[in-house]
């Protein structure tokens, strides 16, 4: 059976590469709707969890995930597997690897390169290749193509397509099949066969000419959040120094009806895209001679906003008459963002490490993030979440909320606490001179 008929017919068996908050939905949502799935992971850990049907990932339930290791009727089969010399059995191969920066904001695609070698090495006839993975204009032509085509034509015996990842973890409005889905194909035959997968699973699909053109439509999205949260950062510090309220003037300007979309201020750029994607382009303008100075501009004031909230939480203290070398902070949230326990590129993990420069005494809470160790930039974190009780909260010489998750009382806090940092205006409406904006 030709590949295009699998795919139509469910019959087609879909590995994804990479189980983490991009993959491990992609497969719930391909084993939902009929299609066999084999995940790959490099992490044993992982695979041994999800091959007991336990999720690791809190918006996901590990309920979801065992009810697809036993096949039933109307339901895909999964396993997980850590063994890369498998990637030859599915007929579909999904890439859903990281794309972080290096420690010189350039592009590190060694996880997308070694992952692709590796599949080169398994490739067969027959099989479709999709990159999620968020890269630069480029990627799939310049660097997978010529990979893959070695031993194999594309566009006649295997497939290669690029369909960016459009993941909102923790977004109860929108689900997997309810994001639209842009494809783009290395040649028509390309397209056609990531056209049809992607229709199998989602509700809208949109094809674009090329692989360049899906690239660089990820980071334009990206890249429009960037810019405008930079402009609400900086005018966040002027209205500061003006007396304004600047969640005030969002909350007044969103009510025109047109023409204006509400971004809002906060200590930084957190997750796995937003703080590193821009930096994609801007590294691949160069190559035109082309410089990228919004994009740069952006980069400059939201990467400055951890130096900001230190400095808010000087003021803070002085205000007090108490010196940040030897005070006691607390820090509420290093999610990089609300209700979610995942802290990649938390501008918490900054602020804390900028803190602790200074001689204060760091600790934090977060209900969603038990432990905060062995990060990327910051290897020397090793802390354990504190409980937040009247004890905790008294002790503290500051608290500074970074990341305003639902579960935390924000009264009860205010009540307790003899001196606040807010970063998110999530103390809207409590009164008292001990809660400082930031």
């Amino acid at each position: 059976m030709e590949l295009l008929d699998k795919i139509k017919t469910k019959q087609a068996v879909v590995g994804i590469i990479g189980l983490g908050y991009v993959g491990l939905p992609l497969v719930l949502r391909f084993c939902e709707v009929g299609f066999k799935v084999l995940g790959f992971d490099t992490d044993a850990a992982k695979v041994e969890r999800l091959n007991r049907g336990e999720s690791y990932i809190k918006h996901i339930p590990s309920s979801r995930l065992a009810a697809l290791l036993t096949p039933r009727k109307g339901a895909g089969q999964f396993a997980a597997t850590h063994d890369l010399g498998r990637l030859g059995e599915p007929d579909v191969l999904i890439i859903c690897v990281p794309t972080p920066l290096t420690s010189k904001r350039e592009p590190d695609l060694r996880f997308v390169e070694q992952t692709t070698r590796q599949i080169a090495a398994c490739l067969r006839p027959g099989q479709l290749v999709s990159l999620e993975s968020t890269t630069y204009p480029g990627t799939t032509a310049e660097l997978l193509l010529p990979i893959l085509s070695q031993k194999h034509k594309v566009g006649e015996d295997v497939f290669l397509v690029f369909s960016p990842e459009r993941e909102d973890p923790g977004n109860p409005t929108f689900q997997v099949n309810t994001i639209p889905k842009v494809v783009g194909g290395v040649t028509p035959a390309c397209l056609a066969h990531g056209v049809a997968l992607y229709s199998q699973v989602i509700d809208r699909v949109i094809p674009v000419s090329s692989t360049q053109a899906a690239e660089m439509s990820k980071l334009l999205e990206n890249i429009y959040r960037a810019v405008n949260i930079a402009l609400v950062n900086e005018l966040k510090m002027l209205c500061l120094r003006m007396g304004v309220d600047i969640f005030e003037v969002i909350e007044a300007s969103r009510t025109k009806p047109f023409g204006f979309q509400a971004f809002y201020p906060g200590p930084g750029l957190g997750g796995h895209c937003i703080p590193i994607d821009p930096f994609y382009l801007t590294w691949k303008a160069r190559e035109y001679d082309f410089s990228t100075r919004f994009i740069e501009l952006a980069g400059d004031i939201n990467s400055s906003m951890p130096y900001f909230v230190v400095q808010r939480v000087t003021k803070a203290l002085s205000d007090h008459h108490r010196a940040l070398n030897g005070a006691k902070i607390l820090v509420l949230g290093v999610a990089y963002k609300k209700d979610v326990d995942d802290n990649r590129e938390s501008p918490a993990m900054k602020i804390m490490d900028l803190l602790k420069q200074e001689g204060a005494e760091v600790s934090y809470n977060d209900p969603h993030i038990p432990r905060c160790a062995g990060m990327r930039h910051y290897p020397h974190f090793d802390l354990a979440s504190t409980p937040l009780d009247e004890r905790t909260l008294k002790e503290a010489d500051l608290v500074l909320l970074v990341t305003d998750h639902s579960a935390y009382d924000y009264a009860w806090i205010a009540s307790q606490a003899r001196l606040i940092v807010d970063t998110r205006n999530a103390f809207k409406g409590i009164k008292g001179d001990h809660i400082y904006p930031a």
